[in-house]
C-alpha cells in the first residue's frame, strides 16, 4: 500500500465508488461477502487497492496545501515541476493564527515587525504524489489556494 486506507467513514461516503471499484473486477456483492469471511487478508488488499487509488485522484487535483498552526501559516503551491512555499510566522506570543482575532489581528498587521513571511522553492522528489501526501499527513489542508494567491500579490 502506498498510502493509507481509507477510514471507515470514508468507506461509506465512497460505497458506490467502492461496488463499481468490485463491479470492475467481477466482484459481486455476494462474492464479496464471501471473501470477507473466508479470505480477510484478500478483503484487505482489496481495500488498499480501492485507498490508494482514491488517493491517486485526489492528489493529482491537488494544487494548493495550507497548513495552519497557532504561530505559523504555510501556504503551498504546486508548479510543475516544484513546491512553491509561503511562510507567515508570527512573533508575537499574544496572537493565535487558528481564531478569528488572531486572524483579523495579521491582516491588519501584516508589516509589523511581528510578522516575518518568507518564500522557498523546493524540486519535488520522484513522487510527486507521495511530496504532497507527506504534508496532507503533517496537517496540510487542500485548499483552493485564495490564501496562497493574496500572499504571492504581496512578495511579488
Amino acid at each position: 500500500m502506498k498510502y493509507t486506507r481509507l477510514t471507515k467513514e470514508q468507506f461509506e461516503e465512497m460505497q458506490q465508488e467502492f461496488i463499481n471499484f468490485l463491479a470492475s473486477q467481477s466482484i459481486t456483492a455476494d462474492e464479496w461477502q464471501t471473501i470477507k469471511t473466508n479470505t480477510p487478508d484478500v478483503a484487505d488488499q482489496e481495500l488498499d487497492v480501492f485507498s490508494d487509488l482514491v488517493w491517486e485522484g485526489v492528489l493529482n487535483n491537488v494544487i494548493y496545501l495550507e497548513n495552519i498552526s497557532q504561530k505559523h501559516m504555510y501556504l503551498f503551491y504546486f508548479e510543475e515541476k516544484r513546491i512553491h512555499l509561503i511562510g507567515v510566522k508570527i512573533i508575537s506570543d499574544s496572537m493565535n493564527l487558528m481564531t478569528q482575532e488572531g486572524f483579523s489581528w495579521l491582516r491588519e498587521n501584516l508589516m509589523n515587525d511581528s510578522v516575518e513571511i518568507f518564500e522557498s522553492k523546493k524540486d519535488y522528489s520522484k513522487d510527486k504524489q507521495m511530496d504532497k501526501f507527506t504534508l496532507i499527513q503533517q496537517g496540510a489542508a487542500i485548499t483552493k489556494g485564495e490564501l496562497y494567491k493574496y500572499f504571492d500579490k504581496l512578495v511579488s
